[in-house]
């Protein structure tokens, strides 16, 4: 909770980015569903988060060691703009309003890979309807934020934001006068896969109780091995692939050995469940709507105070008596024998490059009881007899090192015998999944 950029960068720290001379600390919120019946499960994540330095200003310098920033207002609950955005040559000319750009700098792509439709980036800067999303988006949501590229040199300010500004065009454009210092444009991704709820009652909000999406924030500290490093880099990786693998500076690390960094978890922290909530999101943060700000609340919202807004209950949906199928995403995207752990991670991926959270994965209620029975191990996927006789019943497209690949579930059921400790013969249908993965259109 007090990390420094020496503990970042220790010799014995270790990277769960792709670049092992990056141990920098990227973090966004995650994203939640909320049952109409208040129960909430977090929503799983496709690919982890993306990182990526952009050039869009001259003479690009690198982050200072020390340096850290927040970009976004967790306190904000409305964007206050038309929808799409002016056109640019209408913009200010001068960065004088912070918080006009800020708003847009934060973006909700609706992802739709079926019909091979793409919403630029930072098109919209909050989060649409869960109706939109059923209608509109079967391949889940992407978030992206803009961090500041203009600085004043210093490491950090009282409010971490104070110290840079973003240009006039968000991206890029003129400085202030007071920030002349020019950064990369450090911009994240994060896909969720809001997909899984299509159809089921209720609606998303992020982790610090945003259903609209205009609080979406993000932090970064610096923690590559040194700023003459970084600056090397950025003087030198410029190939128009954009991959980090074209860049003869960086050591790549397989994915294997970047998911075993874990970060040591608080004591405080130890036994959080950040999965599932039987009423409201994790730690009962109160649900703010807005369109004010949203009211300050303790850092443990159980016993928060009445919220600036509330929105009127809703009918009671039927959310699942355990949250297993969240396994069974994960498995469709990430593959049976591939642990993953859901939400977002204290270190991401940097420079288009992939990682996964290390955070503690809860059991589902239905593995906790069947754990006293001694159950066979289950059938692999050659044991079944006739694949003929199964039925897709769902498709997935991800995004896997720059390349999108179709993911066709196939659903086959399998009977497997367990045999309990007490001598009961209780038998457990389960279902196996086929995963067939097609290559596409490399983006």
């Amino acid at each position: 909770m007090d990390a420094t950029y020496n503990e970042l960068t220790a010799d014995d720290a270790c990277t769960s980015c792709k670049v092992t001379q990056d141990k920098s600390a990227y973090w966004t919120p995650a994203l939640y569903f909320v049952y109409n019946n208040g129960s909430s499960v977090i929503v799983p994540q496709v690919g982890g988060m993306l990182a990526y330095y952009l050039y869009y200003l001259d003479n690009v310098q690198a982050f200072p060691e020390g340096f850290q920033m927040v970009a976004g207002d967790k306190k904000r609950r409305a964007f206050n703009g038309s929808f799409p955005d002016e056109p640019l040559s209408s913009w200010p000319q001068e960065p004088t309003d912070q918080k006009w750009l800020s708003q847009r700098a934060l973006g909700f792509n609706c992802l739709n890979y079926p019909a091979n439709k793409a919403e630029p980036s930072l098109y919209r800067h909050e989060m649409p309807s869960k109706e939109f999303m059923d209608a509109n988006c079967p391949s889940g949501m992407r978030l992206e934020i803009g961090f500041p590229s203009c600085g004043t040199g210093e490491t950090d300010s009282d409010d971490h934001q104070s110290h840079v500004a973003y240009p006039n065009l968000v991206k890029e454009g003129n400085c202030p006068d007071t920030h002349p210092v020019h950064y990369p444009f450090l911009f994240f991704e994060t896909i969720w896969a809001t997909n899984a709820f299509a159809g089921e009652d209720g609606e998303f909000a992020l982790s610090h109780g945003d259903p609209t999406g205009a609080g979406y924030h993000g932090d970064f500290m610096m923690g590559w091995e040194s700023e003459d490093f970084l600056q090397q880099a950025l003087d030198t990786c410029q190939n128009e692939s954009g991959r980090i693998e074209d860049c003869p500076l960086f050591n790549i690390q397989e994915d294997s050995d970047a998911d075993k960094c874990a970060f040591k978890i608080p004591e405080v922290l130890v036994d959080e469940n950040v999965i599932y909530e039987d009423q409201g999101i994790p730690k009962g943060v109160p649900m703010q709507y807005g369109p004010e700000d949203a009211t300050a609340y303790p850092c443990w919202g159980k016993d928060a105070a009445a919220t600036v807004s509330s929105k009127a209950s809703k009918p009671s949906s039927s959310a699942p008596s355990d949250y297993g199928f969240l396994d069974k995403a994960s498995s469709a995207i990430f593959g049976e024998n591939k642990q993953h752990s859901y939400g977002t991670s204290a270190q991401a991926s940097s420079a288009s490059e992939y990682s996964e959270s290390s955070s503690a994965q809860a059991s589902s209620t239905s593995e906790e009881k069947i754990a006293a029975a001694s159950i066979t191990a289950s059938p692999s996927i050659d044991d079944a007899a006739d694949y003929s006789e199964g039925k897709i019943v769902s498709t997935k497209y991800v995004t896997e090192n720059g390349e999108v690949l179709e993911i066709a579930i196939e659903e086959v059921d399998v009977t497997v015998t367990a045999t309990a400790s007490q001598g009961s013969d209780d038998k457990y249908r389960r279902h196996l999944h086929n995963h067939k993965r097609h290559g596409g259109a490399r983006l």
